[in-house]
């Protein structure tokens, strides 16, 4: 059964709200373990072993977490 006009057009910005709202996120995601990573990198022997341990495992999350969005994204565009 074929859908109608009006439901496909509304598909197609609910793609484009949801896809634009990853794109986001990820983007959020990706500055903030960038920013983890050159906290690091600047700081060095100036944080504690337990503070190093925490920003990497911080550049980690904020890394999987874009990861997830960008496979939501490239998942919604195949259905």
């Amino acid at each position: 059964m074929s859908k109608d006009p009006v439901t496909k057009a509304a598909d197609a910005v609910k793609h484009a709200v949801d896809d634009t709202k990853d794109a986001v996120h990820e983007a959020g995601h990706r500055t903030a373990a960038d920013a983890e990573k050159a906290r690091r990198e600047t700081l060095g022997d100036e944080m504690t072993p337990g503070e190093k341990v925490g920003s990497a495992a911080n550049e980690i999350k904020n890394r999987t977490e874009a990861e997830i969005d960008e496979a939501k994204r490239k998942l919604r565009d195949r259905t």
